[in-house]
């Protein structure tokens, strides 16, 4: 070959090596792992799927084309999270999503900081230590934060709004998570103001919750407040039961409480944080780091009233309250 030829081809083929690099790189198809807290076949769950998924698709990914979604499902059950942390990990995602804090950290200890992580539905992410600062978090993990302890006196408020005879106020909630540790004691500072006695209780399994509540409504004047967990959410059909069977007001965290039976839930809109994690999955698959994301808090709160739930109890819903609410369940 000529000298003139053989440099014209190389210098033809080194100016496509670029082109084809780019192209390789916009046509590689890039990993998401996700973490659960609840069962697969949980509507609930399902839902929160669809909103990450059509958030995700909003900013040019789908799943199953240019994204590829690995999703175990782990039903608050503590050996599973592990078991499938270590799973998600081993497909060397290019980011993971953590369902609540039980997730973030099954994934953390899974990952040893292998893939960033971002998390939807965590409550003082910088007191459970995953993040540095909400505004710089500094490590590799994100995301998205639930409710806020200063939602405690609302929750007090609307109980006693909506039966103003309730003295003693029972609040469920998961003693192994340090977000419902956190946000009981925001409700234990409250109360003074309300002039109502706090009991905890626990939330591990069935019989306990049967138990616990059948123990506390012995007394007259009770009320319910229902934190969020994964507990709490995969025993929600007793508790509204329970709630039910021994005529307790309850105000529950999350809105398909509310729409399962629950007689009022009030809280940040679950939905919205999902398709907001969204942009987050999708800016660091862009090549941002976690670390210079702040975390951010809920920009809707939802208050939802079951007034099939309040007649069976015998409560009359002001219509102040009614006015207020985002939706009325009839």
């Amino acid at each position: 070959m000529r000298r003139r030829v053989f440099l014209k081809v190389i210098a033809g083929s080194a100016a496509a090596w670029p082109f084809a690099a780019r192209a390789q790189q916009r046509e590689r198809v890039r990993r998401v792992g996700v973490l659960m807290n609840l069962a697969a076949d949980d509507p609930v769950s399902q839902a929160y799927m669809n909103a990450l998924v059509q958030g995700l698709h909003q900013f040019g990914w789908t799943d199953g084309s240019n994204l590829h979604v690995d999703t175990r499902w782990a039903g608050s059950d503590p050996e599973r999270f592990r078991k499938y942390a270590e799973e998600l990990v081993e497909l060397t995602p290019d980011v993971l999503l953590a369902s609540t804090s039980s997730s973030v950290v099954a994934l953390q200890q899974a990952s040893r900081r292998t893939a960033p992580i971002v998390f939807v539905n965590v409550t003082d992410p910088v007191g459970q230590g995953f993040v540095a600062t909400l505004s710089r978090p500094g490590g590799d993990v994100t995301g998205f934060s639930a409710n806020e302890f200063e939602i405690a006196p609302k929750l007090l408020a609307l109980l006693k709004e909506i039966s103003p005879t309730v003295r003693r106020v029972a609040v469920l909630r998961d003693a192994a998570l340090v977000a419902n540790a956190g946000m009981l004691g925001a409700i234990q500072g409250a109360v003074s103001s309300f002039a109502l006695e706090v009991i905890p209780l626990g939330v591990m399994d069935t019989d306990a919750i049967e138990r616990d509540i059948t123990a506390f409504a012995a007394r007259p004047n009770g009320g319910l407040i229902v934190l969020a967990s994964p507990r709490s959410v995969v025993h929600r059909k007793q508790i509204i039961a329970q709630a039910a069977k021994h005529n307790l007001a309850a105000i529950y965290a999350l809105r398909f409480f509310a729409a399962d039976g629950g007689l009022v839930s009030y809280g940040p809109d679950a939905l919205d944080l999902y398709r907001r994690a969204a942009s987050y999955v999708d800016r660091i698959l862009k090549g941002e780091k976690a670390a210079d994301l702040p975390v951010q808090a809920p920009t809707k709160y939802q208050l939802v009233i079951n007034l099939k739930t309040a007649e069976a109890l015998g409560l009359k819903v002001p219509s102040s309250l009614l006015a207020t609410a985002d939706e009325v369940i009839e």
